[in-house]
């Protein structure tokens, strides 16, 4: 049905629109000002026989036509009114237009059907009626003409059929497309604000994961290197104490400065690496009239999953390129050459725990935590002993890093912090499922405790 139609069966219910009065456009009302301009004419010429025949002057015919046409001006806000009004002036034989367009709006508006039925049904009665007793009184006065008796019933029934049964049925038919297309358009109307809101959630979701991405690009650059800077700039320190009066020493901690700084290289160019090439994951394309934000986010989710595995699932990591708690040893060791007083202490490694190994996302978070909180042992507590903590629990591994006061004072270091550093281990023990608890000690020192479960990101080996 066309939105014309759709509208004019809005008029019908007396919907508002922009057309005056109850029309819902101004065609719709012109269309109606000449149907009941024709309707006037029609029961005027036909009021004229009816005042003969019923012994009354002239103008009282004219003048009931003139009441009855102009009702169709109405037939979109009150169509039972018109069709009650055609019916009433059956018996004067005028209306025929009346009672067809009002049968046709009725049908097509959202009366009931009851009532729909049941005008039509004293409409088919009236024609009948009206259409027998005029063809009886034709053919009593035809002395030539003879029918049958089956005629006049069957041509009565017939009138009143064709009569009633066409405009009932087209305004059936057209109310129902126009109630279709109205449905049809709430729906795509409901879709589209759908659409929108989706649109709007979903832009909402890139930009927190963005957000996240870069949030853990820089977790994991932090952690890469902080703890190789800080170990070369203590060996620096060192390296310029003893130029002059140890050369065999200066020697030492140049060496170590050197293997400090490729190391750092090392897992610097591998980080680069992931963001460079996202090895792996589907190629990001940097096409002309690409989306910089989705192509900046592609890369930082893989550059996160190589670096940081989600909760239950296997890290890209897994094939042993990430550091694991076998490594806690050199880590150690590489924060005694630089001359802390560091000791590692493994728990509950013995018996069916020995050689046991977990998830690469628990190893690496573990190592992490240690690699960090030593990494702040240096930078905040210079010359403080150190004690680090190893416990295998089963279904969960504790780690804890503990310090005693610094004996020459934080400034001695000289290494800047950024403040990101407890942070980030509370990020990657608390996105395993773990607890992390940081804090000073009554010693002067400060102590550092995670515990992850082991199940946390997959089985181990």
């Amino acid at each position: 049905m066309s939105v014309t139609g759709a509208r004019e069966s809005a008029g019908a219910r007396g919907a508002p629109g922009d057309g005056p009065w109850w029309w819902a456009r101004r065609r719709s009302a012109v269309l109606d000002v000449v149907l009941a301009a024709l309707s006037t004419v029609e029961c005027v010429v036909e009021g004229v026989p009816f005042a003969h025949g019923a012994g009354l002057p002239e103008w009282v015919g004219m003048a009931l036509g003139l009441v009855v046409g102009p009702v169709l001006l109405v037939r979109r806000r009150w169509p039972v009114v018109v069709v009650l009004a055609s019916v009433a002036v059956m018996p004067a034989e005028m209306g025929a237009l009346l009672g067809v367009v009002g049968l046709y709006t009725l049908a097509a508006s959202d009366v009931p059907r009851r009532i729909t039925a049941l005008l039509a049904g004293m409409t088919v009665v009236g024609t009948l009626v009206t259409t027998y007793v005029s063809m009886q009184q034709d053919v009593a006065r035809e002395e030539t003409f003879n029918p049958p008796v089956w005629f006049v019933p069957v041509m009565a029934v017939a009138v009143g059929l064709v009569m009633t049964a066409p405009p009932v049925l087209w305004g059936l038919y057209i109310g129902a497309r126009r109630r279709l297309v109205e449905s049809l358009r709430e729906r795509a109307d409901g879709l589209e604000r759908e659409l929108s809101l989706l649109a709007d959630r979903a832009e909402e979701r890139a930009e927190w994961a963005r957000n996240e991405e870069r949030t853990r690009i820089a977790r994991e650059m932090h952690d890469v290197v902080a703890h190789r800077v800080s170990l070369m700039v203590v060996h620096a320190a060192a390296l310029q104490a003893v130029a002059l009066k140890d050369p065999e020493k200066a020697s030492k901690n140049a060496a170590l400065v050197g293997d400090m700084g490729r190391q750092a290289l090392t897992e610097l160019r591998e980080m680069l690496g992931v963001l460079r090439t996202a090895e792996g994951a589907a190629p990001v394309r940097a096409a002309a009239g690409s989306d910089e934000p989705e192509r900046l986010a592609a890369v930082a989710s893989e550059a996160a999953r190589r670096a940081e595995p989600e909760a239950g699932a296997m890290p890209a990591e897994a094939d042993g390129d990430g550091p694991s708690l076998a490594e806690l040893a050199d880590l150690v060791g590489q924060s005694r050459a630089a001359g802390m007083t560091v000791v590692l202490s493994v728990e509950g490694a013995d018996g069916a725990t020995a050689g046991r190994s977990y998830a690469a996302g628990v190893e690496q978070t573990v190592y992490r935590v240690v690699q960090e909180a030593l990494t702040n042992v240096h930078k905040h507590a210079p010359g403080a002993r150190a004690r680090v903590r190893l416990a295998h629990r089963g279904d969960e591994v504790a780690v804890q890093v503990e310090n005693g006061p610094s004996e020459r004072g934080a400034a001695d270091a000289g290494l800047p912090s950024g403040g990101n550093g407890l942070v980030g281990m509370r990020e990657r023990v608390t996105a395993l499922g773990g607890v992390f608890v940081s804090g000073p000690t009554e010693a002067g020192g400060f102590r550092v405790s995670a515990v992850v479960p082991v199940g946390a990101a997959g089985a181990g080996g």
